[in-house]
């Protein structure tokens, strides 16, 4: 038996040994890793992987009635079988026998078929629950480890600053130390159970305008007082083995590639010693998207030289470059090798070596537990934040007559970002009927929804090349004026393109390049309908050889159409021209044909409205990966919808579905009620309905800022002083809803706050304490928030500061003694050289019920 099949031996010991029998070829293979598995071929994987995630393919191959034999439960003990199949191999068929480590997403669930799916991040945060956190946390592990996976790319634990970003549901908030306590209780679930967490993005990923991986020009300083700790804290505290890095770069460089970041900061100063992976194609990215590098084979060396240890990539095809650098002697051997070191050292870490394999029959067992779902319904009860709720008009008595229930929203059970599909996923539509008398009468409308199209894409069952196949005829040049040969010529189903990261071809380049479509429409029905394109400037589109639009030049974005008669089944000839000197293009052909007469599906709502005693309107909004707001306010005509509606002089209630702040301005003096209930998971309308009907008292606060126009953003609450003023000249500075903001429907009364010392050396600790008292007729949990502000400082330090929080419940009349340590660290900030130092001085120690809701305060001296 080779050393390294020696369990009696110490890691390193086996580590080296194994190192030392490695090829080339095996070691780069550890350091590549793919969503994939065995399908493709498994000489493919001869010389071994890092890891695979293996999907739930077979359950494509499956027949409608065959699915009606699989629960979610078996669909778990098979992906649990798989995993095992794939990990034999590996273990059995190559060389050295290493095995891989399978992986997954699991940012709020499990992102598989069977797997319980809770609130979206930004929901658990609103809990400011670390204990409810904690047993969260466990369900996802225990239900990711017994399938066999033992990786996790989770938590986002980016903080979220501006609210357009559209990965702001993933993460804990705009806090450091909430989404800090947070993400360590997360990752600690994982690690202690031998599942590998992957705290992302490092470091940053939300710049200017919001938007997704844009460029950070930021200051170290703000860096380690910000967006560092909650990763730092990860690994120190939660003892995460992996870190994933952003796709933006930092100060130029990107962060797959840079050095000050993975070696000197995460390595050498944290002491980090588990992997560092990127975030998927962030290699290749180096090159088509920052371009600081030649080729692929140099992003390879730049990336593993400087601190990157594996390569994820999409696909098992991208690996050539990437492994053509290792095997020409381009990357540092040495570099090389403690990147590989790296790996073994966690898969013997996770006793991969010993014990591989899972029992399939535990896997059946706890994925969708029946305890899972319940856990689920109390994280979505206690997410929940009630914004508004003038005359106290919730909760809903259950015996009211009539209720309208109006949204798609209200029917979606939408789960947000990386999330499975849920077990039987509540709807807010049927939580309410769950909960609701069975005297009362609900009636649904869908109203507008959250998209209102004014044009359609045409789709290619109307589009016709020459010879009469679907779509149109592409010719493509690699100049900007369509001149000379093309350099290749494709059908294209329809025009519908985005090239803002890569040009149509790779016979072409993304800032030079020009397309000429041609082929025949044909109209399903006669009428005047607007044609047109909306896209980057430089464009024309004729119509039977007439130019109807002429917009070649470049300036901007736009849409430009024109009316034009059609009669039905005539054939029209069609020529599309584009072109594009400067990159970042997008174009779409589109119509006005067969759009929804949003105004129609609103007059149905506001009758239903009318004959019913209250309305609930569930709205939402669009967001996500890649998919960054412009605007904070609803989508398409949902505020018209909300408006027409309150003018009924009815009782009128806003439920919301998302995960970042909502612009409400325009109406939220027209509604009565106001709920946040962001993603709440698969038994999210059970939870909403029970807070509408008083089930349970809502106790959920916002882990971020709503701004009260867009014009405020980037906006938080522990902003520095400003050297002037906070306002505009047309709006004042001050949000909507301020950080830990959040309504209850009984009253909590704040008193006797005191100090064990009010004076302290700075190795000491003091302890605050006060009393809260439930002084309504609901009982009822309050999050209760200690803020602190360094009143003097030699640097500029926050206004305020949370510090840490409470949940407590309390009875009508009840009190309750509460008590926060303040310790020396609380009391901390950098200085102009990256120290952390305390300095003398006087502190002010606050409670409150929000950042701007300060009930009780004391001063604290150091000296």
């Amino acid at each position: 038996m080779f050393p390294y099949k020696n369990p009696e031996l110490s890691i390193e010991e086996r580590v080296n040994d194994l190192l030392s029998r490695m090829t080339i070829e095996e070691k780069f293979w550890q350091l590549f890793m793919i969503p994939g598995d065995l399908s493709d071929g498994k000489e493919k994987y001869i010389h071994g992987i890092f890891g695979l995630d293996i999907r739930d393919n077979f359950l494509n191959k499956l027949s409608n009635d065959q699915m009606l034999n699989y629960s979610d439960n078996k669909v778990a003990k098979e992906t649990a079988k798989r995993i095992n199949d794939v990990q034999r191999f590996f273990i059995e068929e190559t060389r050295l026998g290493i095995p891989i480590i399978p992986f997954d997403e699991a940012l709020h669930g499990l992102m598989r078929v069977g797997s319980t799916s809770f609130p979206q991040a930004i929901g658990l945060a609103a809990t400011f629950d670390l204990d409810l956190m904690r047993r969260v946390s466990d369900a996802i592990a225990i239900e990711t480890k017994t399938r066999g996976i033992r990786q996790v790319l989770s938590p986002v634990i980016n903080i979220a600053r501006d609210p357009r970003w559209g990965r702001v549901e993933e993460t804990f908030g705009e806090d450091p130390v909430l989404t800090s306590k947070m993400a360590v209780t997360y990752v600690k679930s994982f690690e202690e159970k031998g599942v590998i967490t992957t705290p992302k993005h490092f470091a940053v990923n939300c710049g200017d305008g919001g938007r997704d991986s844009y460029p950070i020009h930021f200051s170290e300083l703000l860096l380690n007082e910000v967006y560092f700790p909650a990763f730092r804290k990860c690994i120190t505290e939660g003892k995460s083995l992996s870190i994933m890095t952003a796709y933006n770069s930092i100060n130029g460089s990107p962060c797959s590639a840079n050095k000050w970041l993975l070696i000197d900061t995460l390595k050498m100063k944290w002491g980090f010693d588990g992997f560092v992976i990127c975030d998927a194609s962030a290699v290749g990215g180096i090159l088509d998207l920052h371009h600081t590098v030649k080729n692929r084979e140099e992003s390879a060396k730049v990336s593993i030289e400087n601190g990157l240890d594996v390569i994820f990539q999409t696909d098992y095809s991208h690996h050539e470059p990437f492994l053509k650098a290792f095997k020409e002697g381009l990357i540092n051997q040495k570099r090389i090798d403690e990147a590989v070191s790296r790996v073994l050292r966690v898969k013997f870490k996770l006793g991969l070596f010993e014990n591989p394999y899972v029992n399939p029959d535990i896997a059946e067992k706890w994925n969708g537990h029946i305890e899972h779902k319940k856990l689920a319904l109390e994280a979505a009860q206690k997410s929940i934040v009630l914004l508004k709720n003038d005359n106290n008009i919730l909760p809903l008595s259950k015996n009211i007559k009539s209720i309208a229930v109006i949204g798609k929203d209200a029917i979606e059970a939408r789960l947000g970002g990386y999330s499975g599909p849920g077990n039987n996923p509540i709807s807010i539509l049927q939580g309410i009927k769950n909960k609701a008398s069975i005297l009362t009468d609900i009636k649904y409308s869908e109203g507008c929804g959250r998209i209102c199209n004014n044009y359609n894409i045409i789709p290619s069952r109307y589009l016709f090349t020459s010879d009469m196949q679907n779509g149109l005829t592409g010719e493509y040049f690699s100049n900007t004026n369509l001149n000379g040969t093309p350099s290749f010529t494709r059908i294209d189903e329809n025009i519908d393109f985005n090239w803002s990261l890569f040009a149509p071809h790779p016979s072409l380049e993304i800032d030079s390049f020009s397309v000429r479509w041609s082929g025949i429409l044909k109209v399903p029905k006669s009428g005047i309908f607007e044609i047109g394109l909306e896209g980057d400037d430089g464009y024309r589109l004729y119509i039977n050889d007439v130019l109807i639009i002429d917009n070649w030049k470049k300036q901007s974005y736009s849409v430009k159409t024109k009316k034009y008669q059609f009669n039905k089944n005539k054939e029209y000839k069609i020529k599309i021209e584009f072109y594009e000197n400067f990159g970042y293009s997008k174009l779409k052909l589109i119509w006005n044909y067969g759009v929804i007469d949003y105004d129609s599906k609103i007059a149905e709502a506001i009758k239903l409205s009318r004959k019913t005693d209250v309305s609930i309107i569930v709205c939402g909004i669009e967001e996500g990966e890649f998919r960054d707001r412009a605007h904070l306010t609803l989508p398409g005509k949902q505020e018209e919808m909300i408006l027409k509606i309150s003018e009924l002089k009815k009782p009128t209630i806003v439920v919301l579905i998302g995960g970042s702040a909502i612009e409400m301005k325009n109406w939220i003096d027209k509604v009565d009620a106001i709920i946040e209930a962001w993603y709440p998971g698969e038994e999210g309308g059970n939870a909403v309905a029970d807070i509408i009907f008083g089930n349970i008292n809502p106790s959920g606060k916002l882990p971020i800022t709503f701004p009260l126009s867009v014009a405020q953003v980037p906006i938080y609450y522990n902003h520095k002083p400003t050297g002037r003023g906070y306002d505009y000249l047309d709006l004042t500075g001050k949000p909507l809803f301020p950080f830990g903001f959040g309504l209850s429907y009984t009253n909590f009364e704040y008193q006797n706050i005191k100090l064990s010392k009010n004076k302290i050396c700075s190795n000491e600790s003091s302890i605050v304490e006060f009393e809260i008292k439930n002084v309504g007729k609901y009982a009822g949990e309050e999050i209760v928030q200690l803020y602190i502000k360094d009143l003097t400082s030699s640097f500029a330090r926050p206004i305020i500061e949370l510090k840490d929080f409470q949940r407590v419940f309390l009875l009508p009349e009840e009190t309750k003694k509460l008590k926060f340590a303040i310790t020396p660290e609380m009391l901390m900030f950098y200085d102009d050289k990256m120290n952390l130092i305390l300095e003398p001085g006087l502190f002010k120690i606050m409670i409150g019920s929000s950042s701007k809701d300060i009930k009780l305060y004391s001063i604290l001296e150091v000296f």
